[in-house]
């Protein structure tokens, strides 16, 4: 049954029409992910479906009695009323508090926050996560979000989507965010042009079905091509020459890759950034750090010896406000550690893309602003014009000569990182560069990395492009150290969760034992199978398989950079590629103790 109908409905602002004789339901329980450019007419047919627009002309029908949640853009909250009325508007306390749904929906959007704090003293974000969980806690038919993982946390992220994927009600979600468009959606459609295409399944099966829609349709103009070239010989030879058709398979999706080289040359990326950045880019020595300043703020790194060496890729993640602004901070040197020192590279060509963007000068134009600093950049094996780049990141032919003031704020954050990329650095730092980017836009910045070589350092929240362009992953637990992942992201996700679960245990200990119950105290080690002296071993084995996991690391990056020196000497090359080769395998076997050992901590 569907819930809601759009027969032949069209929609314009201005002269672009976003909505073009558009026909399409959406069925009880059916989950939906739309996708689709910056102001292609995503927002507007979310708007459209849920009567907030009544378009131009057609026809919108919704089933009788239809409860809609809607999730906007547009912030509508009363400023002075507080956070406990807007998200539970006349519920009692008791009523809700026994209530494990509420308190989860509570607990994962706005357990940081006062529920008696106004609405117009939140933050932008904490605003955004508060009209969530009102309308998460409320009953819906049909629930259609606009942009939900906006302020998001990866961990949050993960929880939206495990809560959105066990509701019984129909789900329509517009999101930039494609790990999350595959964990919520059977359906995915596309807005094109005015058209909107449909596609069965997620993200990931909606690349596949589009790439062989792309073929097929090549296919058929190829047919065509040769049909017509096969009729003017025809018409100029007489009769018809024996030629027999071409033939076109339709394979399955899996062969659509198959030939793929993988997404970035590794090696030859190493060797081009040990070239540019020699062997040494940034080393951590012992180095303490308070958000805040020296003791000020939460602790963010406790003693830690780290390294980052050339071509290094390496994703930092850790909740909204664990430090990873900071140490990016830390590593362009605008702010100090509390004691220990950090060692930069003296070839280090820095580029650092913050969340607080520098100001553009609003009187200039965009490709002028660009031009200015370098007018052609060499990636990988090509060179690109800045007006090339632009177009890859978005601004399309007139769109190049836009006047900064008019821009919007995602498209001053395309701008702001492509002048970066300009600038030709050889270490990036970005922080969160993926907000208000579409995906067709993701995918090109995603391509231009794959041929950029250098150090990257990346905070994001969005996990897949986290996982697509960084190698490995560290994490900022609230323990001081940086953690290296070989898990990646799952693993950084179980071991919060751990982490969490011990929390509780710990907080219900402590109630139990304020309570007179002080025997449950000396329970701790038992809860999770290990003995109080089996714990210490295991960390401190624990903190040792990591230190050799470090020299590991720093040992491949050292082979790398004299492989990139001796790349004329073929015999040394072959030596050291032997080298390299043992070092990798003895990185694989620890890593998988580390994991054993993890695996007994519940880590």
């Amino acid at each position: 049954m569907n819930l809601v109908n759009l027969e032949s409905v069209s929609h314009a602002y201005g002269p672009k029409p976003l909505l073009a004789d558009v026909s399409l339901g959406v069925e009880a329980g059916e989950r939906i992910g739309v996708v689709g450019r910056n102001g292609g007419g995503k927002t507007t047919l979310l708007s459209v479906l849920a009567a907030e627009v009544r378009p131009d002309s057609g026809r919108v029908t919704h089933t009788r009695g239809l409860r809609i949640g809607f999730l906007s853009q547009r912030d509508t909250l009363d400023p002075g009323a507080p956070v406990r009325e807007i998200v539970l508007g006349g519920r009692a306390e008791h009523e809700w508090a026994g209530d494990q749904g509420v308190r989860e929906i509570l607990a994962n959007l706005i357990g940081d926050l006062d529920l008696d704090a106004k609405a117009g003293d939140l933050s932008g974000g904490e605003r955004r996560r508060t009209a969530l969980a009102k309308l998460l806690i409320d009953d819906h038919d049909l629930i259609m979000l606009d942009e939900p993982t906006n302020h998001l946390d990866i961990e949050a992220i993960a929880w939206l989507a495990a809560h959105l994927a066990g509701r019984k009600s129909a789900l329509v979600v517009v999101t930039h965010d494609r790990w999350f468009l595959d964990a919520v959606s059977t359906r995915t459609w596309e807005v094109v042009d005015g058209r909107v295409e449909r596609y069965e399944g997620g993200y990931a099966a909606y690349v596949l079905a589009k790439a062989e829609r792309a073929r097929i349709a090549q296919a058929a103009e190829e047919r065509r091509q040769n049909l017509m070239r096969k009729e003017i010989a025809w018409l100029r030879r007489g009769p018809p020459a024996r030629t027999s058709k071409p033939k076109f398979r339709i394979e399955a999706a899996q062969a659509l890759i198959a030939n793929e080289p993988p997404a970035r040359e590794t090696v030859e990326l190493m060797r081009f950034a040990a070239a540019r950045l020699g062997k040494t880019v940034y080393d951590l020595d012992d180095v303490t750090m308070h958000a805040g300043g020296p003791g000020a703020g939460p602790l963010v790194l406790d003693d830690v010896t780290w390294q980052f060496g050339p071509g290094d890729r390496v994703g930092l993640v850790g909740v909204n406000g664990s430090g990873k602004s900071s140490v990016l901070r830390l590593l362009a040197g605008t702010v100090q550690p509390d004691s220990g020192r950090v060692v930069q590279g003296r070839t280090v060509r820095l580029a650092h893309l913050s969340q607080e963007l520098d100001e553009l000068d609003p009187t200039r134009r965009v490709l002028e602003s660009v031009e200015e600093i370098r007018k052609y950049l060499q990636l990988g094996k090509r060179e690109w014009t800045a007006s090339q780049l632009l177009e890859r990141l978005g601004f399309r032919g007139d769109a190049q000569w836009k006047v900064i003031g008019d821009l919007s704020g995602g498209e001053r954050r395309r701008l702001q990182l492509l002048r970066l990329l300009m600038d030709d650095p050889n270490v990036l730092l970005l922080d969160e560069p993926t907000n208000d980017l579409d995906i067709e836009t993701l995918n090109e910045l995603e391509d231009l990395l794959d041929g950029w070589p250098g150090t990257l350092v990346l905070v994001s929240h969005d996990r897949y492009f986290l996982e697509r362009v960084t190698d490995r992953c560290v994490a900022l637990l609230g323990d001081g150290e940086l953690s290296l992942l070989p898990g990646g992201v799952d693993e950084y996700l179980e071991r919060r969760a751990a982490g969490t679960a011990v929390t509780a245990r710990v907080a219900s200990q402590s109630a139990s034992a304020q309570s007179g119950a002080a025997e449950t105290a000396s329970a701790a080690p038992a809860a999770v199978g290990l003995s109080a002296k089996e714990e210490r071993e295991l960390r401190k084995e624990l903190n040792r398989l990591e230190r050799q996991l470090d020299k590991l690391g720093q040992q491949e990056s050292k082979l790398h950079a004299a492989m990139a020196e001796a790349a004329g000497d073929y015999a040394e090359l072959g030596t050291l590629d032997a080298r390299l080769r043992e070092v990798l395998t003895q990185k694989d076997t620890v890593e998988s103790e580390w994991l054993e050992v993890a695996d007994r901590l519940g880590e």
